[in-house]
């Protein structure tokens, strides 16, 4: 383990205000923790502190972990322990850190130099905020960006719960939370999507600050490209409901949203080319369509072959990576 005493001995940043906890759950990710933890200490608004906690990896991520924070410039700490899952390893660095403000990244992404520097002054300026956002560029193994949320995304800045419920969330790299908000709904240990479902929580104790810049990213890789897509869309329906029961919803409004949720949701399950569930969520959900014209265009795309989407997708990664370029940490 590598310790230090997270308030103390803290150099020149001991007097930048307010202070800055960031933890870094680490599960499986000898390949890119590194790169994650490198990201961290360039920002050039350092945390206070950096808790880093391995959540029982089988792979060389405690030993790449330990390595890297013996040259940590600011104080850090690093537990390895078994497997709790993420959400109780977030509620733990929680826990045992004090910042006013608190921030997770995933030891798979990254943040650019200027990430706690920004939503930190963000945060600042809008006292009535829960948290502070932005776009997110999506990066391969190679740290080559192929995708950018500021590409297709509809964030809000303020109220936040009309665009929860359509299901469209932060990533959750972008993201600088307020604390003393963040204790009073700390993840609920039992979702499976940890985040939407905090999202949805947390927008009723708050306002959701939004920066239009990327200053993160979120990488792609075999391991999550492929999630289990009816588990992510039961585990959405459940967070709405119960959500939309708290904005005070009707059983009508509720079962009008689910319609339309399920509708939309069929054209993730087509990226993936699962057709069959595409094609049953769809004719099942029609009432959810926003126009027939979205009927007739998820009709369109039930009928252009697999093979035809997949290539499509490549070609419009290759454009964005050659807009975007290669996050170089």
């Amino acid at each position: 383990m590598i310790a230090t005493e997270l308030l103390e001995e803290r150099g020149p940043e001991a007097e930048l205000t307010p202070v800055v906890s960031v933890v870094v759950p680490s599960y499986n990710h000898s390949q890119f923790v590194e790169a994650t933890l490198r990201s961290i200490m360039k920002q050039t608004r350092p945390p206070a502190e950096l808790l880093v906690i391995d959540d029982g990896s089988s792979d060389e991520s405690p030993r790449i972990i330990e390595r890297v924070l013996s040259d940590c410039p600011f104080a850090c700490e690093f537990i390895a322990r078994e497997n709790r899952g993420l959400s109780a390893t977030l509620n733990e660095g929680l826990q045992r850190t004090g910042g006013e403000y608190f921030a997770y990244l995933g030891s798979d992404d990254l943040w650019l130099p200027e990430f706690l520097h920004e939503r930190v002054a963000l945060l600042e300026t809008r006292p009535a905020a829960a948290l502070a956002y932005g776009h997110a560029y999506f990066i391969d193994e190679r740290n080559r960006i192929v995708d950018s949320t500021a590409e297709w995304a509809s964030y809000a800045d303020g109220d936040a719960r009309a665009m929860l419920l359509q299901t469209t969330a932060p990533m959750s790299p972008t993201v600088l939370y307020r604390r003393n908000t963040l204790q009073q709904y700390p993840w609920r240990e039992t979702a499976r999507l940890e985040d939407y479902d905090l999202y949805l929580r947390l927008s009723v104790a708050g306002e959701f600050a939004f920066d239009p810049r990327i200053l993160s990213a979120w990488r792609r890789h075999s391991s999550n490209v492929s999630w289990d897509q009816t588990l992510m869309l039961e585990e959405q329906l459940r967070a709405q409901r119960e959500a939309a029961f708290r904005f005070g919803f009707t059983d009508r409004q509720i079962e009008k949203l689910q319609t339309t949720t399920k509708f939309n949701r069929a054209e993730d399950f087509l990226r993936l080319g699962q057709k069959s569930q595409a094609l049953r969520l769809m004719m099942h959900n029609v009432p959810g369509a926003s126009s027939a014209r979205a009927t007739a265009r998820m009709l369109l795309r039930l009928l252009i072959p697999n093979s035809f989407m997949r290539g499509r997708a490549r070609y419009r990664q290759r454009k964005v990576h050659e807009r975007y370029g290669t996050i170089d940490i």
